[in-house]
């Protein structure tokens, strides 16, 4: 009874990805955000590289299996908030929207190769990811807004996308559908970053 949930769940998040980029020239785009709690939260849901980056994360420790369960989901938002107060604290970083979008292509491709790295390196390259993730959310914040608040927002709704795409990886136990969305979170990754070109 679950399984076809998780299969549309799949299918939805696949669809919606590949239909954003392809009709819209703006979907990697952050529009501006208050300070609040609130505006953290609704941060990572507004640009569709943050979304299916985190989703991303989810569903590919559920593949690579315990412990990366728990240790890519931990890894991420605690990297995360460091590349946030990097973007806060004006540390000037290249690239990041290229890199951004390059973590959609990666992670995407890792769950739809079912990529089975070793945890360190696994936990190594989302790391990386989630400085670049991070950094946006720290320099997208409005010099009025509280840091603290707008932080924990984001860092609980990245957690929400984890769990989302962890529990849908767990959930499913079809490798077909798992590599078919992967595959179209990579193919959305490179949709966006030709349009971002």
């Amino acid at each position: 009874m679950r399984r076809p949930l998780v299969s549309t769940l799949l299918a939805a998040i696949a669809i919606a990805g590949i239909s954003t980029a392809a009709f819209s020239t703006a979907a990697w785009a952050h529009p501006g955000h208050g300070g609040g709690l609130t505006s953290g939260f609704a941060h990572p849901f507004t640009g569709l590289d943050h979304l299916l980056a985190m989703i991303a994360v989810g569903l590919w420790a559920s593949q690579l299996g315990r412990p990366a369960m728990w240790t890519l989901p931990v890894v991420f938002p605690a990297m995360m908030a460091l590349g946030a107060a990097l973007g806060t604290g004006g540390v000037v970083l290249p690239w990041i929207e290229a890199g951004i979008l390059v973590s959609v292509v990666v992670l995407g491709a890792a769950v739809a190769l079912q990529v089975q790295a070793p945890l360190a390196i696994g936990a190594v390259l989302v790391a990386a990811f989630a400085v670049l993730h991070g950094y946006v959310h720290g320099a997208e914040l409005p010099s009025d807004g509280s840091a603290w608040l707008y932080g924990i927002g984001f860092v609980a709704a990245t957690l929400i996308l984890h769990a989302i795409g962890l529990a849908a990886g767990i959930v499913t136990q079809r490798p077909l559908l798992m590599r078919t969305a992967g595959g179209a979170i990579a193919a959305t990754g490179l949709v966006l970053f030709v349009l971002h070109a």
